[in-house]
């Protein structure tokens, strides 16, 4: 019974706390700011290692996590209701406090993200007092704790059934109201018509995407394109409500635009290729889309900002995301004539909502962490020495330029091939110094040059291709790049903390023997 009824009063308490929130701000539900804060508070080692194991599931991993914890401390809390029902009821109010303390520590809190955590203990607390002192009453006679007005085994299934129903209408009028709430944001990207670029980029050259099997597309879609990112909840901003503005130091003209405002500039496309600071060598964390916007140096231009290197007093712009996460940014790399945008599209579509929609930002060079602010509402100009954004306060460095970086994407480690010819291919990437050369070995040998696709500029990947002769038994394929500037990728390996991994993508195969089987031995090797 103690079981039972704090499981029961953990749902009554999420589900009025889920309609607090969606009456408020989503990002205030428990679940949501307890993730948060899990988030914020988690060590950088044990971060990279869930990205590692859980991929872009991380997020749904720990909101189930979360979940299990909760039912966890319910069913303590409800055995320890059976015993002493005043200190139940007071641990489920500490677990509100909770989280409570984790809605109001978040970026952009304000007190009434308090209440929906608030709301949910005092539901559960009074739901925990009707079902145990109802189940006391309802025992056999010579066990009850309760007074003689005793309430027999068939009123308490009704109690349970009735608190059951109204939890179960509460957090559908949740879903509802929130629905409605991004619905809104929904019908606002329906409407949105990208507009035609002033600077359409030119079709992708011939060449460039090489079609080897296994070797994915030179675009990358858009519903395959990775998203690392802190956001619980995706957040679904109106297009039609939302505003950006620009200020801070240096900052002549601020700026406080609408959707409709910024793309009444010159609209510009530019085909990039984006990569995460948490991607570990061979890792699928980059992606190449074609995307829309507006050139961010020009707006900051038209704000009064002048580059540090022009006797601008600001070397960092600080994004903000509508959820409240900082990225800096250095101001001489999006006013230094590199495509740096706020975009609006992405592969001749609107944003998704999961990649930034309404408007995100996009700096080819430097890693996601420092650049590539989603669902964006103010740029403030200020310094690095002043100012440590999100990332920087964990551990990253404050400034970021992709590394030269090659992956091999077939033949997939340890596969099993047959001898003869086989296709070793990949993608590598320098954004912004551009992929000269890729070079192939084969357990430690010499270095053999792939083919390379046709270069789409030096702001994206390049496709590459080596034949090789494979030979019977156990091999190590190795791969690495030469950049625009000459520098050769090195194979030192090191982490992503605090600037990226460096290192040859490494990969192991078997080659069947002639006959169909392993050679002799290749099993122990």
């Amino acid at each position: 019974m103690g079981a039972v009824s704090g499981i029961l009063a953990a749902v009554a308490g999420l589900a009025f706390a889920q309609l607090a929130a969606a009456a408020g701000r989503p990002e205030a539900s428990p679940v949501t700011a307890v993730g948060g804060a899990v988030v914020d508070l988690t060590p950088v080692a044990v971060r990279e290692w869930a990205i590692r194991l859980f991929g872009t599931s991380d997020k749904l991993v720990l909101g189930l996590g979360i979940l299990a914890a909760l039912a966890v401390f319910a069913v303590g809390t409800g055995l320890l209701a059976v015993r002493h029902l005043p200190a139940a009821i007071a641990v489920t109010g500490g677990f509100g406090l909770v989280g409570a303390l984790a809605a109001l520590s978040r970026p952009e809190a304000s007190w009434r993200d308090a209440l929906p955590s608030l709301v949910g203990a005092a539901v559960s607390a009074g739901a925990l007092y009707l079902l145990v002192t109802a189940g006391q009453r309802s025992r056999p006679a010579g066990t009850s704790q309760g007074g003689p007005a005793a309430m027999d085994r068939r009123g308490f299934g009704r109690l349970v059934v009735a608190v059951l129903a109204a939890s179960a209408g509460v957090g559908l009028a949740a879903r509802r109201l929130g629905a409605h709430g991004s619905a809104d944001a929904t019908a606002s990207r329906a409407r949105f018509v990208l507009p035609r670029p002033t600077v359409p980029a030119p079709p992708v050259p011939a060449g460039a995407d090489l079609r080897v099997p296994g070797l994915g597309p030179f675009l990358t879609p858009n519903q395959d394109f990775y998203r690392v990112d802190t956001a619980l909840v995706v957040p679904r901003v109106d297009a039609d409500t939302w505003r950006l503005r620009i200020h801070g130091e240096g900052v002549t003209r601020p700026l406080s635009l609408d959707l409709r405002e910024l793309l009444d500039r010159p609209v510009v496309e530019h085909d990039i290729t984006l990569t995460c600071v948490s991607n570990e060598v061979g890792g699928p964390y980059a992606g190449n889309a074609r995307w829309l916007g507006v050139r961010l140096g020009d707006l900051l231009r038209e704000a009064g900002v002048r580059p540090p290197s022009r006797g601008g007093p600001a070397d960092q712009l600080v994004a903000r995301s509508v959820d409240g996460m900082t990225i800096g940014t250095p101001v001489e790399a999006v006013m230094d004539g590199r495509a740096a945008l706020l975009a609006v599209g992405m592969n001749g579509r609107p944003l998704p909502f999961a990649h930034g929609f309404p408007v995100r930002m996009v700096v080819p060079g430097l890693y996601g962490y420092v650049s590539a602010c989603k669902w964006l509402t103010e740029l403030r100009l200020t310094t690095f020495a002043a100012y440590d954004a999100y990332w920087v306060r964990r551990s990253w460095a404050q400034q970021a330029q992709v590394k030269t970086q090659a992956r091999i994407d077939t033949p997939r480690p340890y596969a099993d091939l047959s001898p003869g010819r086989v296709a070793v291919a990949g993608v590598a990437w320098a954004q912004h110094r551009g992929i000269e050369r890729v070079e192939v070995r084969v357990d430690g040998a010499a270095w053999q040059e792939a083919r390379l696709g046709t270069s789409d500029g030096v702001d994206t990947w390049r496709q590459w291709v080596w034949p090789w002769e494979a030979t019977p038994g156990p091999h190590t394929l190795e791969v690495r790049a030469t950049d625009g500037t000459g520098a050769v990728q090195t194979g030192a390996r090191t982490g992503t903390v605090p600037d990226g991994a460096t290192g040859w993508h490494t990969v192991n195969v078997r080659v069947r023997a002639l006959g169909g089987g392993l050679p002799a031995g290749a099993d122990r090797q």
